[in-house]
């Protein structure tokens, strides 16, 4: 056997691709602009034509596009990627206007309209944002738009130096709870060493995210227009896991490889299969990565809800609010006896809460003025202890 033979997963990783509901799309520099050519407008129109046919398949897309700086540099007729922070800002600047509109007008001719999302990693480590933001994109994908997500490198200051769009586009996945990440590259995938250097290197078609071996296979070295490499791929893939999505590095020059990819191909890409089932990594990753700030007690009727119907904890089930939260942040949910089951992410702040709370979810809009959501915590940020 080969020594990469422990890291092949189970057979049916495949299996996934080809129901999952919830795609995240990362396209590459490369991809999108012809290596720094300026936009690939026939290419772009390829992903469109695909996001057309996965959508008509019953799928939820959400894009995440590499290319401003290479489109802008395109424009401003730069050859090589500058080095300083505000040429960079502004070339991000300048190719952003181009990008968005691109995606825009190829997808419009399938009938699909789409919404443009600006993110630092900011937004998505700070509670109230985060859910904002989680809060946006779920009604884009409600009303059948497909967001295009990039990087705010015009305002990003260690995300335009250090970070890199397949990091985004794992915690985009975090964000939107996807099922799986596509990242499409110009490598047909991970190798287990650099094709680049070594012409017998083998490539691993289904590994286990987030096993320690494969980020030594990886290369660091990213292209002439990008900041990560194989590296930032093996990393994002990790990331994504902790949520349960799958993820899938392929080439972009694959023919119709997301269409592939939807129907199994097994020769298409490497799948980096989470270590856990999907449920529990998203329960562990919410859990792992807060500090309760407040607590709900709930009467006997939310409790069973939440304990055994698998529902979301309402306003007209809790009787007490508990310490000061602002929305976003992790709560302890108690029963009536005072005993803890429960801890999630309250969609409203303490202040809030108090005004809520033994009201039906049809009250808040005339008692808060606004409505965030319907449910004080929903069931897909709730932790059953």
């Amino acid at each position: 056997m080969s020594p990469v033979d422990p890291l092949l997963t189970a057979p049916d990783a495949r299996a996934h691709l080809t129901t999952d509901r919830r795609w995240v799309i990362k396209i590459g520099s490369a991809m999108v602009t012809s290596n720094g050519a300026g936009l690939d407008l026939a290419a772009i129109d390829g992903w469109a034509q695909q996001i057309a046919a996965l959508r008509a398949q019953g799928r939820e897309i959400v894009i995440v596009t590499s290319g401003a700086v290479a489109e802008g540099m395109a424009r401003l007729r730069w050859k090589d990627r500058p080095s300083a922070l505000p040429e960079l800002q502004a070339a991000a600047a300048v190719g952003q206007m181009g990008l968005v509109q691109a995606y825009a007008d190829v997808l419009a001719r399938h009938g699909i309209h789409t919404a443009q999302i600006l993110l630092t990693h900011d937004d998505l480590s700070n509670r109230q944002r985060y859910l904002n933001a989680r809060s946006t994109l779920r009604v884009l994908l409600d009303l059948g738009v497909v967001p295009v997500v990039n990087e705010n490198d015009t305002v990003a200051t260690d995300e335009i130096r250090f970070g890199d769009n397949d990091t985004l586009a794992a915690l985009v996945a975090n964000l939107v709870e996807a099922d799986v990440l596509v990242i499409l590259t110009d490598q047909l995938g991970l190798f287990d060493s650099d094709p680049r250097k070594n012409p017998t290197a083998k490539l691993l078609t289904e590994v286990t995210a987030g096993d320690p071996s494969l980020e030594g296979m990886a290369s660091a070295e990213g292209g002439r227009l990008g900041r990560g490499g194989m590296y930032t791929k093996v990393i994002a893939a990790k990331r994504a896991a902790q949520s349960g999505a799958a993820t899938v590095v392929a080439s972009g020059a694959t023919p119709a490889v997301l269409l592939a990819l939807a129907a199994g191909d097994p020769g298409v890409g490497t799948v980096f299969q989470p270590a856990q089932n999907r449920l529990a990594a998203r329960k562990q990753w919410l859990a792992g990565h807060l500090r309760a700030r407040g607590g709900l007690k709930v009467d006997a009727g939310a409790a069973a809800a939440l304990r055994q119907g698998g529902r979301s904890l309402l306003p007209i089930g809790v009787m007490s609010v508990e310490g000061e939260f602002t929305r976003g942040d992790l709560v302890q949910i108690f029963d009536e006896a005072g005993i803890e089951f429960a801890r999630g992410l309250v969609n409203y702040s303490s202040e809030q809460a108090h005004k809520i709370c033994r009201q039906p979810s049809s009250a808040i809009q005339e008692i808060l003025g606004f409505v965030e959501e319907e449910e004080l915590v929903h069931r897909d940020n709730l932790i059953l202890l």
